[in-house]
């Protein structure tokens, strides 16, 4: 039976996006191409006057990081025992690569040299990396996508970029006061989310409409789920949100991730009220399948029986990937998914490129935003990375022929296999450093108290209480720990404060977040109220959370900022006079830090995360 084609998504489209029309420059380069074309046309700068002869770099070898097991339980029993020192010496772990002025081929999807990535080109991305990437995505990463033909990718410079071309597609710009309210549109995300993107709807007038989530994720039915939300969608409050933001693997900032049966159901209430989904998965590679086991273990619970996260009947081939939950693609029957990949997490934030996996139709609609934006990604990051991972020229491995054997370029490209090979181990380090760091912050949750005995005849006995700090479960995927707090547990909740004001769980969310930075602590963390969707629900409860980052800090550090986290969460409940709390607060909105900060740990990763 053939697939279906792509439903038309047009009627989603902004008055701008339906207005863009094809760059006439750009549609001029394919003329480019034209072996031994005479170039009197462009208007390009001659290549052979720009100022680098080649790149070059040190660069990892594929199997420089060590994976974990795909079967949890089957091999790592002692999972965080096996986390090595990071190193990046040694011949083992990495290799010489070199770019090329010039490569010999005029083939288009296998030139990687600097006369080609440093010269204008077209605003989809350098072909012989977007070639790669685009058979990454449709053969490794998506096999099973149901609609005719497959989708297309497009190059981003990062998922923030792919996210700000998505709104210019599908969201007009609504202005209060000035355009109706019922025109005002919607955008349906988890109640927690990645705040940068309300910096980006917000402006432009978008209605941020929260979706109740649990410990997997959205919710697609129930109260307050997606399904209620929209069902019973006041229309004096705008237009029906036809626009989902939404992070499924390793969820920003909760770390839940999606399973295919619970995106089975939210796509069929999108596909039901045709809301666009745009799937955020800069974690996607992140999926811990030792998190259950191991948090079982911890709790003296039984152990689960394993489950296979990808039921679906096509495979890439690689056990790895096979191994990972799918996407939103997986079960795109309409073609509404828009899927964002980013290098940040898997290359280097700093490269600031990713890509856009969508329905040809709306990759050709972002193609049209980024010819007269962005264009594509820096041609230095392209094409360095494009080298790396798919082989160098033969004239590079020439000029390094007459070197000595340790600088000889021997680097032969990461290919497919060896690029899956490297997201493998970066998985296998990150859920060492999730499983010993959550086993210091189980040790920690409680806080145990020996009572004094009032009588003498009671001098033997002593009782002890247990206070219950904080829970949470270990993360799924991505790159946090979501700590729920338990603030209500704090001597202080609900107490009087000197001015008549109640010490709120807010209060002591602060408070608390600003004790941590204090020594001998020196660490910080991302407060939830940073990540709630609306100020409803950040002050309903965005306070009774933090966001813990296990991958920033060094791996000699991991297990000393845990420690000193729980060590500070513990001193701070012993506290018990208002006017400590209060002076805490008080540095907080000054803005004045205690003066000797050396030391202090990043443990919440604001920027860019």
């Amino acid at each position: 039976m053939a697939k279906p084609l792509p439903k038309d998504m047009s009627h989603h489209f902004s008055d701008v996006t339906k207005a863009r029309v094809p760059s006439k420059t750009k549609e001029f380069y394919k003329f480019f191409q034209i072996p031994g074309i005479g170039q009197l046309a462009g208007g390009l700068p001659n290549s052979h006057l720009f100022p680098f002869d080649t790149l070059e770099a040190q660069t990892a070898q594929p199997n420089r990081w060590t994976p974990s097991s795909n079967r949890p339980g089957a091999d790592d029993d002692n999972l965080s025992s096996k986390m090595p020192p990071i190193s990046i010496a040694g011949s083992t772990t990495a290799t010489h690569v070199v770019v090329p002025h010039d490569a010999p081929t005029s083939d288009v999807m296998k030139k990687i040299d600097l006369a080609s990535a440093l010269q204008y080109g077209q605003a989809d991305g350098y072909p012989p990396l977007r070639s790669f990437i685009r058979q990454f995505a449709r053969d490794c990463l998506h096999p099973n996508v149901p609609y005719r033909g497959g989708p297309e990718v497009i190059f981003t410079v990062g998922s923030t970029d792919g996210m700000s071309k998505a709104l210019e597609v599908f969201t007009n710009i609504w202005v209060e006061g000035k355009n109706d309210i019922r025109d005002r549109p919607g955008m349906v995300t988890e109640v927690f989310m990645y705040s940068n993107v309300l910096s980006q709807a917000q402006p432009r007038g978008v209605q941020v409409v929260p979706i109740e989530m649990d410990e997997e994720g959205m919710a697609p039915f129930g109260p307050g789920s997606l399904e209620d939300v929209l069902a019973n969608w006041d229309d004096s409050k705008g237009k029906r949100p036809h626009f989902m933001y939404t992070v499924t693997m390793g969820h920003n900032p909760t770390s839940g991730v999606l399973s295919l049966e619970r995106r089975k159901e939210i796509y069929s209430v999108c596909s039901k009220y045709d809301v666009i989904i745009v799937e955020d998965d800069p974690y996607w590679y992140l999926q811990y399948p030792s998190a259950e086991v191991e948090e079982a273990k911890a709790r003296n619970l039984p152990i689960p029986e394993p489950k296979s996260a990808n039921t679906l009947e096509k495979k890439s081939g690689y056990p790895f990937l096979d191994s990972l939950a799918p996407s939103f693609l997986a079960v795109d029957v309409d073609g509404r998914v828009v899927r964002l990949d980013t290098f940040s997490k898997t290359v280097a934030p700093g490269c600031r490129m990713g890509w856009v996996t969508a329905s040809p139709e709306v990759c050709e609609r972002i193609l049209r935003v980024s010819e007269s934006g962005t264009q594509q990604p820096s041609g230095f990051a392209q094409v360095v990375i494009a080298e790396t991972i798919m082989g160098p020229q033969s004239e590079a491995a020439a000029a390094f022929a007459s070197r000595s054997p340790k600088d000889k370029a021997t680097f032969a490209g990461w290919k497919m296999d060896g690029w899956v090979r490297w997201l493998a181990g970066l998985r296998g380090v990150y859920e060492r450093r999730m499983v010993r760091m959550c086993k210091i912050l189980e040790e920690n949750a409680y806080q145990l108290k020996q009572s004094t005995p009032m009588r003498d005849a009671d001098s033997d006995w002593g009782v002890i209480t247990k206070t219950k700090l904080y829970d949470f479960q270990w993360p799924r995927g991505g790159m946090f720990l979501w700590l729920h707090m338990r603030f209500e547990t704090h001597p202080l909740w609900k107490a009087p404060g000197s001015k008549g004001n109640i010490i709120t769980g807010t209060i002591l969310s602060t408070a608390l977040m600003i004790f941590l930075t204090h020594k001998p602590y020196l660490v910080l963390v991302s407060p939830g109220l940073m990540f709630s969707a609306t100020p409803q629900i950040r002050e309903e409860r965005g306070w009774a959370y933090y966001r813990i980052c296990f991958a920033a800090e060094t791996e000699e550090n991991i297990d000393a900022c845990s420690l000193r986290f729980a060590e500070g969460v513990q001193r701070f409940w012993r506290i018990k006079n208002v006017k400590e709390i209060e002076g805490l607060l008080e540095e907080a909105t000054s803005g004045q830090a205690e003066e000797d900060t050396t030391g202090l740990v990043n443990m919440g990763s604001w920027m860019g995360c």
